[in-house]
């Protein structure tokens, strides 16, 4: 069946869905996936918002035939497609072949980690404990083991990291529950699905396992489609680096412990060895100073209290090292947790290694964690030779994926020169459901005190605005200090990321219908509000990235060693699609009204301010506040 034959008035889409009707962009775009998948080439499709692309890109992949991969950029989304919207269009197509859904290791629980924990129960703090009861009670029942479905259990909770495994504690099949894990089970229906939905760090998570030789985590395809497909070049800058963290030693250190405990007690200098590895994990921490933050490797080798602590970390994994050689074959959890020190050695050589050119060394450093990181500067080569495998289709998508209506700089960070390329507008009609302003009278980018003045600069909107309001930050101090001023100042409820879990901070928000959010950058996409809940949308300051970066710093200097122009390569083009990103959450839907503020002068004072603009929707402008409260008006009256 062709393509508009399944799109039409009277076709198997509109007979089974409810209310369907195809829109002519969302064929436009369906008819380029099947192109592209009939082809074996390369798809950048930019979908407006509105424009349908989930069905667009699964009816074509679906009617194929073909395997295929469908990678999303966060697990709501890839929850939302797998339990919604495919089978949707599995049922109007009649399609029969078995579909997975696959996530990460650490959505799974642990069969063995969790029998470990219950046998050192009496050892646990109370929390974990309370919560250890709930897991006990809930893996009984599961019949997937995902650890997001526990009833009353916190998506941050504790207990998760000592109940879910890493590639660094997994026993593998040396697991006495092998056949029953809950992860293997979970590849295996992926391996005998025809459709198969992932996210994008356990693609990249497959590309590094593919690439030491040692098995696959996602089954080959003949079709590759990448939904919110902007997220990609980040994530895969993460997943081609290396990383020695805290959390992660101090894991190991707790397992080594477990199993001196069960397999080797009468070797009391490997207890004594452990908790030297967790006191040198600490004290490593404190030398990064109170604040913390982010920065490069290269200045804290050079601080002499820093370089202690390191040789400290270096003593002690060298300590476990030999002492755990010493207990080799004397249980599997032993055998295992040299294998894991071993590699904790390799690797915590590997991100000091920082006379290596083409990557960045940085750390990023929380009040109780920290990482040390190797980045590579571009990941470009080695993703553009993974999409030149023949006889494979692959589709990238996303509202947002082109900078001044071009795609060149998402091509340049992925190597995706020469592949067909469309660009969708949004059928939203802008011109009458929204407007924008950039106020005048705005204090300065770096102004001290700049979120307090804005806070109130915006009161009286907020008081005309008759729905909701999301206020979006580019750092948590301007944010906390919105919300001071916030909560002193209006009669409305004021909720504040952080204070909650991002979903319940959502559901409240909706059920208010007149709240404020005020949040920083992980409410500034895969967030949709429909409706008068979401009325107005404040953004602080163009999304740049700190100049203080030590990634970006590196992308900078190696832009400028290749005589580039790093505003114009890096910087710019990542801020205007952050920006896209948070423009986006304002209309969601045909009904929608509302206002979108930028309190940055730069929008219109800098020579670069008109790319940010040719990059948003057709927005009709203003610099007068005022004229947003005569919008509601109108709007409440029903004059659009």
């Amino acid at each position: 069946m062709t393509i508009q034959t399944l799109f039409k008035p009277d076709g198997p889409l509109a007979s089974h869905i409810d209310g369907f009707k195809a829109r002519a962009p969302q064929l436009e775009m369906a008819e380029a996936v099947a192109r592209a998948i009939k082809s074996g080439g390369r798809l950048l499709v930019e979908a407006g918002t509105g424009t349908g692309k989930t069905y667009a890109y699964l009816v074509p992949a679906l009617e194929s035939g073909k395997r295929v991969v469908i990678s999303t950029g966060s697990k709501n989304l890839q929850e939302q497609l797998f339990y919604r919207d495919l089978p949707t269009i599995t049922g109007a197509l009649s399609y029969t072949p078995p579909v997975a859904l696959l996530k990460g290791r650490s959505n799974y629980l642990c069969i063995e980690r969790m029998n470990r924990l219950l046998s050192e129960s009496h050892l646990q703090k109370p929390e974990i404990l309370n919560d250890l009861v709930k897991v006990k009670s809930w893996s009984t029942a599961t019949d997937n083991g995902d650890v997001g479905d526990i009833p009353g259990l916190q998506e941050n909770a504790e207990i998760l990291a000592h109940v879910t495994s890493t590639n660094d504690n997994c026993l593998g099949r040396d697991c006495p529950y092998y056949d029953d894990c809950h992860l293997v089970v979970a590849r295996r229906r992926a391996m005998d699905a025809q459709v198969v939905v992932i996210n994008h760090h356990l693609f990249f998570a497959d590309m590094a396992v593919k690439d030491t030789g040692f098995g696959e985590l996602v089954p080959e395809a003949q079709v590759y489609v990448f939904d919110e497909a902007h997220q990609l070049p980040e994530i895969a800058t993460n997943y081609f680096g290396k990383s020695v963290g805290s959390r992660t030693i101090q894991d190991l250190a707790q397992d080594i412990q477990l199993a001196y405990r069960a397999e080797a007690h009468d070797m009391a200098q490997l207890g004594k060895a452990a908790d030297r590895l967790a006191i040198a994990s600490q004290d490593l921490r404190l030398a990064f100073g109170v604040d913390g933050g982010r920065g490069n490797t290269r200045d804290m080798l050079r601080q002499p209290l820093w370089g202690q602590a390191l040789a400290r970390l270096n003593d002690a994994i060298g300590l476990c090292y030999e002492v755990l050689k010493l207990a080799l074959g004397r249980g599997e959890q032993l055998d295992h947790a040299f294998e894991r020190i071993s590699e904790l050695r390799t690797r915590l050589g590997e991100v000091l290694a920082v006379n290596q050119t083409g990557f960045s060394y940085w750390y990023d450093c929380s009040r109780l964690h920290f990482t040390l990181n190797l980045t590579p500067l571009s990941v470009a080569e080695r993703f553009s030779a993974e999409v030149q495998r023949p006889e494979v289709a692959w589709v990238f998508t996303s509202a947002t994926l082109t900078v001044d209506m071009r795609f060149d700089h998402f091509k340049a960070e992925l190597g995706l020169a020469g592949s067909a390329e469309l660009i969708l507008d949004s059928p939203f009609d802008y011109g009458e459901q929204a407007r924008l302003c950039v106020p005048r009278y705005l204090p300065e980018p770096n102004a001290f005190g700049r979120g307090e003045q804005l806070a109130n600069l915006m009161i009286p909107l907020i008081n005309k605005t008759p729905g909701g309001c999301f206020f979006l930050c580019t750092s948590h101090q301007v944010m906390r200090q919105v919300a001071e001023v916030l909560r002193r100042e209006i009669g409305r409820t004021v909720l504040l990321q952080g204070e909650d879990n991002k979903q319940r901070l959502l559901k409240e928000f909706v059920e208010n219908g007149r709240a404020v959010l005020v949040a920083t950058s992980s409410f500034w996409e895969g967030i949709d509000v429909r409706g008068a809940a979401l009325s107005c949308v404040i953004i602080d300051k163009l999304p740049f990235a700190s100049p203080d970066d030590p990634l970006l710093k590196a992308r900078v200097d190696d832009c400028k060693l290749k005589g580039g122009d790093p505003f114009a390569e890096l910087q710019l083009p990542k801020a205007v699609i952050a920006l896209k990103q948070g423009v986006g959450r304002l209309i969601r839907d045909r009904s929608d009204h509302g206002v979108l503020v930028i309190c940055d002068p730069r929008m219109v004072n800098k020579p670069y301010g008109a790319t940010f603009i040719k990059s948003l929707p057709a927005i009709p402008r203003t610099r007068e506040l005022g004229t947003l409260g005569s919008f509601f008006d109108r709007t409440e009256r029903g004059e659009w």
